[in-house]
């Protein structure tokens, strides 16, 4: 078990005073067996108040209504979590499912079905040009031997670009310039997944490096895929692995794009273009745990 301390400021600034409509929060660690929170706090300005729910994918979200008008916008999220030591490899895929081709069990099937469905139905012919390097008709492959390929295939052959604006890239436009984010880089795998009839979901956290200078971390995005016997599994496109030990998973979701660390919107007598700056810290804690 090793502690992390994630702190995560992010401030929108407006060039006038506007009024600041509900927000939705998506900071809070997905907690269970391998992650274990141990004290989270959020400090919001201007005036708030904040309502905790869970949605239909059991996401921890924090909605904060605010009281008062003002230029700025500042939300800090701190949180101090146990991270149990886990092995990536070490997993057994039931028998029916080593290898590929398989079919889901018809009752877990039922409650796949949303994560087995193409996002971007128009994206399957370009999509599907490329999988075949992987996987033909007629093929048997070891299942995890297959998600490893497409899953390493992302991390070598395309090249990360780090993009602040929202949402996610197409799969065909990822494929045709051969670069993109992280959350681009999940998204053409989950769909590459769903071309092969797997189930698969979009994953938003934190991702900690021992390589990266000490304090410094990031958002991140992977995918998830359902394998019979273990579950939903992690591949991290961007890196080629499966998802370990410095992944901290915060939110999953059918779609890319529905599960924002921040989001909201605001209402202003003049128009806006807000200026937003994110610091993300992600390290090894050694102190005293906050209250």
């Amino acid at each position: 078990m090793h502690r992390l301390q994630i702190n995560h400021l992010t401030v929108y600034q407006y060039s006038d005073t506007v009024t600041l409509l509900p927000h939705k929060l998506l900071l809070r660690p997905r907690e269970g067996h391998d992650i274990r929170i141990e004290s989270a706090e959020l400090s919001i300005s201007p005036a708030y108040q904040l309502h905790w729910q869970r949605d239909v994918y059991d996401n921890a979200v924090a909605l904060a209504t605010f009281t008062g008008q003002g230029k700025q916008l500042s939300i800090a999220s701190r949180i101090l979590l146990q991270r149990f030591d886990n092995q990536p490899l070490d997993f057994l895929v039931e028998d029916y499912a080593v290898y590929y081709p398989f079919q889901y069990d018809a009752a877990e099937r039922i409650d796949l079905t949303p994560y087995l469905s193409a996002l971007f139905e128009e994206d399957l012919g370009v999509l599907g040009s490329w999988m075949r390097q992987f996987w033909y008709a007629g093929q048997v492959v070891e299942t995890y031997l297959l998600l490893d390929w497409v899953n390493k295939a992302i991390a070598t052959g395309f090249t990360y670009q780090q993009r602040e604006e929202p949402g996610v890239q197409t799969p065909a436009v990822t494929l045709n310039k051969r670069s993109g984010s992280c959350r681009d880089f999940a998204t053409l795998f989950i769909e590459a997944c769903h071309s092969l009839g797997l189930a698969a979901r979009f994953v938003s956290g934190y991702l900690f490096s021992s390589t990266l200078p000490l304090g410094q971390g990031s958002t991140h995005a992977w995918a998830e895929v359902y394998l019979p016997g273990v579950g939903w599994k992690g591949f991290d496109p961007t890196s080629g692995q499966l998802v370990g030990n410095d992944h901290i998973a915060v939110a999953v979701s059918r779609h890319p794009e529905s599960v924002p660390p921040i989001s909201g919107s605001f209402v202003a007598d003049s128009p806006q273009s807000p200026v937003m700056s994110v610091v993300v810290e992600v390290s090894p804690f050694l102190g005293v745990a906050m209250d």
